[in-house]
């Protein structure tokens, strides 16, 4: 009865696997009338699938295959993969002709199902070069890198314009109260589907471009349809993060596009997105400003225009977000006050830390009139006089004068004395710049670029020129926004008595020359006032005071004021010199303002026309190819090495070696010895003689076994010795 039940399975299996071989030969010799059975009947062709699964499982339970089975089940494996290779085949495959027939009847009739047709083809097309498993859910199948550019054209230029006929809404622009009365209606619930497709696969899209030309049309366009990211919370957050990743490593024209998209977002969108905004956007110039050089410092001044740009928009809501972002920079400077280590110290003098100031110093600038942001004024210039004394060493020249700039620059700002001359004036008494240049010319040092100066630049002249020059430049600024004050007599006193000692005590005669002629405008301008100041009746605490030579303030009379002037075109001169090549950014890189928004706008629009599309999206790319990954690759690795590189050098460049006073030199402690020892200063020519003669000496091949001229050193005496011994001899034996 066993042998019975076992053959009767056995008998339809073999049955199952004859049929389907019959109609493997039937599918080569009638391919359509297989198709056609497959269309009309396809219990026919899949009936055999769950008998094979019983006899599989039969098969199992009696845990003995035959050798026939396997080649059956191998057999039926390959009709499933035809079969499958066919369900490919079968999809539509789309063709210019398609998307032609999808545009016209968009354009002509505006046909609803034509714009669902072309947003299941730029589904696909986004898509493209993805898992398999999204190719299979997929109605269409895969296109052309033509086929491809011509929908990606035709979708990103034509489809915000669809959607806001769709939907009854205005043809640009857009508030976010109309976006919230239509999220109530019937036509947002029938045509939502169709947004959220577009933004979705856009964004899609954007996170697999490489080319910046391409990225930057993408975000062109899909800025007109930003008004439709407060309807999916989620969206918005991605479009925030890869927006703010373009803004801040981007080239090219790129940045520019993106932080107008960012702009746009919070002028529309409002408090929905202004947080999330303010923080990404800080943190993205945080994470770009960590290290500079002359060529970068052009871009990080960029970004720190958009930033400030940005936090205009909504100004009650951007102070909440500084003074969170200065209070950490206040107690960062506090603990490295109080820990007094090298690793507190190198948290403060780094560029990071440096930008973040120079950032908020510029928004304190731009904004110091409104009643919103005036207010931080005062912490952050305790914050910078802070830094500026945390460690007085010559070697952070660089470092307390930019730190004297951006207090020149809030007092100029805000109306408010600033003790800035005490912080230069100090510097003009350390006795590295008294002291005659001991190590040359040396190289040109362009302070913007540097926080610190190793030790044997400091001996150079070139360094002692610099800072000489830029603290009578800062000074100079200093007692030029104070000129057309009544008090400049009694302000400018101290400054004038101790650049008359300096005159006296340094050597240097070009720092002479240099001193008196700034000496000379200080007396030239307090004559200035004082000859006006003996017409006034009105007394120093009287309101009148304030619009005291409030006329000449305007067109800049005083003679400090000139002085001033023609010491910035000096110090302009210089940096452009230092400078080989200038980098710019997109076009009005450094300037935001009225003009040049207007600008800008009508550069979009010129920008955004098809032409330009079709330029963009003319090559052979497509989503998932290879060439264009391997390519990026390699760009990538290249990158990394490169900002390994410049990584490391700002690295040795920014670390805090010694804390100890310039004063205090002699007092050196074990660790600043090893740090001298680190940066010796370069020998002198008769050092460098004697080691080339002893490195030769060196180099020469030793000579064989010989036997060498020289004596060797005899135990005996010479003849005039020997006689002065036994002299000495007979005397000691005479006494003994």
């Amino acid at each position: 009865m066993e042998s019975k039940t076992a053959s009767k399975p056995q008998n339809k299996a073999r049955a199952a696997r004859e049929h389907m071989k019959e109609l493997e030969t039937l599918q080569e010799k009638d391919p359509e009338f297989y198709q056609f059975l497959k269309e009309h009947d396809k219990e026919l062709l899949d009936f055999n699938d769950e008998d094979i699964d019983e006899d599989d499982e039969i098969d199992m339970e009696n845990a003995e295959i035959p050798e026939d089975d396997e080649t059956d089940a191998s057999d039926f494996e390959r009709v499933t993969s035809k079969a499958e290779n066919e369900d490919k085949s079968a999809k539509n495959v789309i063709t210019t002709a398609m998307v032609d027939s999808w545009c016209n009847s968009i354009r002509e009739n505006a046909k609803l199902g034509a714009v669902r047709s072309l947003m299941r083809a730029f589904r696909t097309a986004c898509h493209y070069g993805d898992d398999e498993q999204h190719e299979s859910s997929a109605k269409f199948a895969i296109m052309s890198s033509g086929v491809f550019n011509k929908i990606m054209l035709f979708v990103l230029s034509e489809m915000d314009g669809i959607l806001r006929s769709l939907l009854k809404l205005p043809t640009s622009g857009g508030k976010k109260e109309t976006m919230n009365d239509l999220m109530g209606t019937k036509l947002w619930k029938d045509h939502n589907h169709l947004v959220k497709s577009y933004l979705g696969n856009a964004l899609h899209i954007l996170n697999q471009m490489t080319d910046t030309e391409m990225i930057s049309f993408t975000l062109r366009r899909l800025r007109y349809s930003s008004i439709f990211l407060i309807a999916f919370p989620s969206l918005l957050r991605r479009y925030i993060k890869v927006t703010l990743h373009f803004w801040g490593t981007g080239g090219g024209a790129l940045p520019v596009v993106s932080f107008l998209f960012i702009r746009d977002l919070c002028v529309r969108l409002g408090s929905d997105c202004l947080d999330e905004c303010f923080k990404g956007i800080y943190k993205a110039y945080v994470l770009n400003c960590q290290f500079v050089n002359a060529v970068k410092l052009q871009h990080i001044q960029f970004l720190g225009n958009c930033v400030i740009e940005l936090l205009g928009v909504d100004l009650p809501t951007a102070y909440q977000h500084a003074f969170v972002f200065i209070r950490q920079l206040g107690m960062i400077l506090r603990e490295a006050l109080n820990m007094r280590t090298k690793e507190a110290f190198r948290k403060v003098y780094e560029w990071k830390f440096i930008n973040c100031l120079e950032l908020w110093t510029g928004a304190v600038c731009a904004y110091g009139s409104e009643t919103d942001f005036r207010p931080l004024a005062y912490p952050l210039t305790q914050i910078i006089y802070g830094v500026a004394r945390l460690v007085p060493t010559a070697r952070y020249f660089p470092l307390r004068l930019r730190c004297a700039r951006m207090l020149n620059r809030i007092a100029a700002s805000t109306g408010t004395f600033i003790p800035v001359s005490l912080l230069l004036l100090d510097m003009l008494e350390m006795k590295e710049l008294n002291r005659p240049p001991t190590e040359g010319a040396g190289k040109a040092v362009d302070l913007r670029s540097v926080l610190k100066v190793s030790k044997p630049t400091l001996k150079t002249r070139a360094f002692q020129e610099a800072c000489v020059f830029s603290v009578v430049e800062e000074l100079a600024d200093h007692l030029a926004q104070w000129s057309y004050s009544v008090a400049f007599l009694e302000f400018s006193f101290i400054p004038a008595v101790r650049l008359r000692n300096f005159c006296k005590s340094t050597k240097i005669e070009r720092f002479r020359r240099e001193m008196r002629q700034l000496i000379h405008n200080i007396q030239a301008n307090s004559e200035f006032i004082n000859e006006r100041r003996l017409r006034i009746s009105f007394l120093p605490n009287d309101p009148a005071a304030s619009s005291f030579l409030e006329h000449e303030k305007k067109s800049g009379a005083s003679p400090l004021s000139q002085y001033a002037a023609t010491l910035h075109q000096r110090a302009q001169q210089r940096n452009d010199s230092l400078m080989g090549s200038s980098v710019t950014v997109g076009s009005h890189s450094s300037k935001f303002g009225n003009k040049m928004s207007e600008q800008d706008d009508e550069e979009e629009e010129d920008d955004t026309m098809n032409e330009d599309g079709a330029a963009v999206f003319n090559s052979s790319w497509v989503p998932g190819s290879d060439s264009k990954a391997k390519q990026s690759k390699e760009g990538k690795k290249k990158k990394k090495k490169k900002m390994q590189g410049k990584q490391e050098e700002a690295i040795t460049d920014d670390v805090v070696e010694d804390l100890i006073l310039s004063s205090d030199e002699d007092g050196y402690d074990s660790s600043a010895r090893e740090d001298d020892e680190e940066t010796k200063p370069a020998p002198s020519k008769q050092q460098r003689k004697k080691q080339s003669v002893i490195d030769k000496d060196r180099a020469k091949p030793t000579p064989l076994k010989k036997k060498s001229k020289k004596r060797k050193p005899s135990t005996e005496f010479p003849n005039k010795d020997k006689k002065f011994h036994k002299k000495k001899s007979n005397k000691r034996k005479r006494t003994n």
